[in-house]
C-alpha cells in the first residue's frame, strides 16, 4: 500500500494543495475570507447555480431516457444484442472533447439540423443536456441493467399471481430491489455532469460555464488563482459528498440483494407492447447515440479525396509546431505509459485492499481512490506545473502527461480488479504459503490466473480513459507533442473550414481507436451481467 499512497500523495494531493495554497496563502497568512468574497460575486453564484441545475436536469433526463434501455438489455434476448451493447457503451469511453465535437457537427453552425431545418442548438443549454445524456446513457444501461438482469423475475410473477397489477408488482417488488442501483447510477451521472468540462466548453460558448470551465478560465485566462482555489475547494467538498453517497448505495446493493444467473432471465420479446418497446429503444439508440457519431464521420469526409485527413500531415507553423497527425502517435505512447502506471498502482492498491489484515485506514483509502474522477482535472494539471519543480523538476519531462492520465485510470483499475480479488478464496493463498511459496509466488500461482482477464479489462479501460483525458493534459502537453484531445480543441478554437474539418477528422480517428479498445473489452468480459 505504500506505493499507491505515495503516488497519490505526490501526484494528486500535493498539486491540488499547491493550487489552494497559492490562491489563499498571501504573505504567509491564509485569506479564508476570500471564500466569502468569491461566493458573494453574482457571476460566481450563477456558475454554481448553473453547474448544479444542469447536473440535476442531465441526471433526470438520462434516467428517463436510459431506464427503458436498461430493461430491454436486461430482460430481452434479440439478434445483435452484444454488438448493440458495445455501440451503446462507445460514447462513455469517448473523450468529452469528441462528444462535444460530435454534437457540434449535429446541432452547431453548418450542422445537420442547421442544413435541414435552419436550427442551431450550440451555445444553448439543450445542446449541453443532450450531449450529457449521450455521454452517460451507458452508465444507466450497464449499471441498472446489469443488476436488473440478475433479479429473479419469478418474484414479480408471484406478486401478479396474488392479484397485483403489472404496475403494482413492479412498484412493490422490482423497484425497491433496483433502487440502490438506480441511486448509484444517478449519483455517477450527477458526478460526471457536475464536473463537465469539454462538453460545456465546446457547446456552451461564452454563455454557460460549469465550475470546471470557470476554474480553467480563472486559471489560464484571468490568472486569478485565489478564485480558482475557492472554486476548487467547493468542487472538492461537493464531489466528496457525492462519492460518500455513492459508496453507501453500493454497500446497500451488495448486501441487500439475492441475485440469480443473468443468462436465464433474458427472453425473446412477447406481444406487440414488448416489441414496440424494443423498437423504441433501438430508435433512441440510433438517433441519440449513433447519429451524432455518423455526422462526425460524415463531416470529416467533407473535403474531396480525404482532404481533411491529408491536411493533418502538414504543420501550419502556428498553433501546431508539428503536423497534427503526430498527435496520434503521441497519444498512443502516452496512453500506453499511463496504462502501465495505472495497472501497477491500481493493482497494488487492489491487492492491499483485499488483505484480511487491512486496517481501517486502508479500507478508507478505497474511497479516496475515486476522488481523481471528480476533482478538477484542470486544477491537477495546473498544480503539476506549480508543484513539481522541487526536488525533482518534472515539468519539462514527457512523463508528466502519462502521470496525469494515470490518475484517472487508477480508479477504473481498482474498481475492475477489486471484486475479482475479493472472490479468491483466501484459504488457497494460505495453503500455498504453508507449502513454502513466497508471497510473490503465491500471487503468481494463485491470484494471477484468476484475475488475468480482469487485469486485461482494467488495462483496456485505463487505456481508453487515458487516451481521452483532456482537463489536465491541456495544461501540460507541450506544443511539439500534443495529444489527440488537445489537438482537437486547438483546431476547434481556430476559424476556417479547414481547421473545423481537421478537428472532425482527428475526432473520428480518436473515436475509432476508443471503439476498438471497447470491442476488445467486450470479448474479455469475465461475466455476462453487462455491469461496468
Amino acid at each position: 500500500m505504500a506505493v499507491p499512497v505515495a503516488f497519490f500523495a505526490v501526484f494528486f494531493a500535493w498539486p491540488v494543495a499547491a493550487i489552494v495554497k497559492r490562491g489563499l496563502d498571501t504573505d504567509g497568512s491564509w485569506q479564508f475570507g476570500r471564500i466569502t468574497d468569491v461566493l458573494g460575486q453574482p457571476d460566481i453564484r450563477h456558475v454554481l447555480w448553473f453547474t448544479t441545475w444542469q447536473a440535476l436536469v442531465s441526471t433526470a433526463l438520462t434516467l428517463l431516457i436510459a431506464l427503458p434501455g436498461a430493461y430491454v438489455f436486461a430482460r430481452f434476448d434479440f439478434p445483435g444484442k452484444q454488438i448493440l451493447r458495445a455501440v451503446v457503451t462507445v460514447p462513455f469511453v469517448l473523450p468529452t472533447v469528441v462528444v462535444g465535437t460530435a454534437f457540434l457537427a449535429l446541432v452547431g453552425r453548418g450542422g445537420l439540423l442547421d442544413e435541414w431545418w435552419g436550427v442551431r442548438l450550440d451555445t444553448t443549454v439543450w445542446a449541453i443536456l443532450l450531449a450529457h445524456v449521450f455521454f452517460n446513457y451507458a452508465v444507466v444501461v450497464r449499471t441498472v441493467g446489469g443488476l436488473w438482469a440478475q433479479l429473479d423475475p419469478r418474484q414479480e410473477e408471484a406478486a401478479r399471481m396474488l392479484g397485483a397489477s403489472r404496475l403494482t408488482a413492479w412498484r412493490k417488488v422490482t423497484l425497491p430491489a433496483l433502487g440502490p442501483a438506480v441511486a448509484a447510477a444517478a449519483l455517477m451521472v450527477f458526478l460526471f455532469t457536475f464536473t463537465s468540462f469539454g462538453v460545456v466548453q465546446i457547446l456552451g460558448g461564452p454563455t454557460f460555464s460549469t465550475l470546471e470551465v470557470e476554474i480553467y478560465r480563472q486559471t489560464s485566462e484571468i490568472f486569478d488563482l485565489s478564485t480558482a482555489a475557492v472554486l476548487t475547494i467547493i468542487q472538492f467538498v461537493a464531489v466528496g459528498t457525492v462519492l460518500a453517497l455513492h459508496a453507501w448505495t453500493v454497500r446497500r446493493r451488495e448486501s441487500a440483494l439475492r441475485l440469480v444467473d443473468a443468462s436465464v432471465t433474458a427472453r425473446r420479446p412477447r406481444g406487440a407492447g414488448e416489441w414496440a418497446l424494443l423498437a423504441g429503444v433501438l430508435a433512441v439508440v440510433a438517433v441519440l447515440l449513433v447519429l451524432p457519431l455518423a455526422v462526425l464521420v460524415q463531416r470529416s469526409l467533407g473535403a474531396p479525396d480525404f482532404g481533411y485527413y491529408r491536411a493533418l500531415t502538414h504543420s501550419d507553423g502556428g498553433v501546431f509546431l508539428v503536423a497534427p497527425i503526430e498527435a496520434i502517435g503521441n497519444s498512443l505512447e502516452y496512453a500506453l505509459a499511463a496504462t502501465a502506471i495505472a495497472v501497477l498502482i491500481g493493482g497494488l492498491a487492489a491487492a492491499a485492499l483485499t488483505r484480511r489484515d487491512a486496517g481501517r485506514w486502508v479500507r478508507g483509502f478505497d474511497a479516496l481512490l475515486m476522488l481523481p474522477l471528480g476533482v478538477s482535472a484542470v486544477t491537477v494539471g495546473f498544480g503539476f506545473l506549480i508543484s513539481l519543480d522541487e526536488p525533482l523538476d518534472l515539468r519539462q519531462s514527457w512523463i508528466l502527461v502519462p502521470l496525469a492520465q494515470a490518475l484517472v485510470g487508477v480508479p477504473f483499475v481498482v474498481r475492475t480488479m477489486l471484486p475479482v480479488l475479493r472472490a479468491v478464496d483466501h484459504r488457497l493463498r494460505e495453503a500455498a504459503a504453508v507449502l513454502g511459496a513466497s508471497p510473490w509466488r503465491v500471487w503468481r500461482e494463485v491470484d494471477l490466473p484468476m484475475v488475468r482477464r480482469a487485469l486485461l479489462i482494467a488495462a483496456g479501460f485505463a487505456f481508453a480513459v487515458s487516451l481521452g483525458e483532456f482537463g489536465a493534459t491541456v495544461f501540460i502537453a507541450r506544443p511539439d507533442n500534443p495529444t489527440l484531445p488537445v489537438a482537437v480543441a486547438r483546431l476547434l478554437g481556430r476559424a476556417g473550414d479547414l481547421n473545423y474539418g481537421q478537428a472532425m477528422a482527428l475526432s473520428t480517428i480518436l473515436m475509432i481507436v476508443c471503439a476498438v479498445a471497447l470491442l476488445v473489452l467486450e470479448r474479455l468480459r469475465t461475466d455476462r451481467t453487462g455491469e461496468f
